[in-house]
């Protein structure tokens, strides 16, 4: 007992430096997600800025209920459905072009093209938004430009609804799959390159390489980046969607998620309690997502489970 103690205590000592280090990060944490979570309350009463959160009148699930009844079904679709086409094809194309690039010889041709992936990343959702719409505009928009010089008609972006679901995909793969992607690569530089070398002589064709070593060897980080996305699969890229259309109100129907609900919410009379409701229930049901999904990675293959 007493040389376990001792044990602990050198562990301890030695490993001080690192919890120093990681005491930012934490109360960074504490005070930016955990702190306000005692604003939750507001989803269950009347707010009103003059009286404060605790002195508004409780009204119980009334904000819950007026959700439900007037916009849960087209924001749960769209928020579900666009999140779930993002999840596939950021994993597809991510993984794919980690391949790719991988594959290239030079190591400065792979610097550039690892570069080139990542910078969409890195730009911000209002200069996305402009430069789609440099290609969409009706009166001096390119599409509607080279549309016209083909004797084709032009076509109303901005308030036609059948169009954006694919821009919209196409606008998150475009600056979203580089995140993922710099992950694959990690993954895959770390693989044996003996693995390589060995299938290589046995004959293996370069998709049999992929099937047989690479795609085995990143189903850890898949994982992972499949259960972080799960757990955020009610939650949307605020600017994508309320951004890039402009805040255009004949797209709603198509444009219209949970984040965009709580902002306008926010900003309209005595929306504050519904903003909140809507949000309580996307951390709910993001938490729930995350541990059934654990759950089932645990029970397929407990090493690749983060709890």
């Amino acid at each position: 007992m007493v040389k376990n103690a001792e044990q602990f205590r050198k562990d301890l000592v030695r490993s001080l430096p690192l919890y120093f280090m990681l005491l930012p990060g934490l109360i960074y944490i504490f005070i930016n997600n955990y702190i306000p979570m005692a604003g939750i309350v507001v989803a269950f009463k009347k707010y009103s800025a003059q009286l404060g959160i605790w002195g508004s009148k409780w009204v119980g699930f009334s904000n819950f209920t007026y959700l439900f009844r007037n916009d849960a079904s087209i924001l749960i679709r769209n928020t579900l459905l666009y999140n779930t086409a993002f999840i596939f094809l950021d994993l597809f194309f991510g993984i794919l072009i980690a391949i790719i690039v991988t594959d290239v010889f030079s190591k400065k041709a792979r610097k550039v093209y690892q570069s080139a992936i990542l910078l969409p990343f890195l730009v911000s959702i209002v200069i996305v938004s402009y430069i789609v719409y440099a290609f969409l505009s009706t009166e001096n928009g390119m599409v509607n430009s080279v549309l016209t010089m083909l004797g084709k008609e032009e076509i109303q972006w901005y308030a036609t609804p059948g169009y954006w679901p694919f821009i919209l995909c196409f606008v998150h793969l475009w600056k979203g799959v580089g995140y993922g992607c710099m992950i694959y690569i990690a993954g895959i530089s770390g693989i044996d390159p003996a693995l390589y070398e060995a299938a290589r002589l046995d004959g293996a064709s370069k998709w049999k390489q992929i099937r047989f070593i690479t795609l085995p060897e990143l189903i850890p980080s898949i994982t992972t980046l499949l259960l972080l996305n799960v757990g955020h699969i009610f939650n949307s890229d605020f600017g994508l969607f309320y951004q890039v259309p402009q805040n255009s109100g004949a797209l709603y129907s198509v444009t219209n998620t949970i984040d965009t609900y709580v902002y306008r919410a926010l900003i309209s009379a005595g929306g504050i309690g519904r903003s909140s409701a809507a949000s309580v229930f996307q951390s709910l049901v993001g938490f729930i997502l995350v541990v059934l999904s654990n759950f089932i990675v645990s029970k397929i293959d407990k090493d690749n489970a983060i709890f």
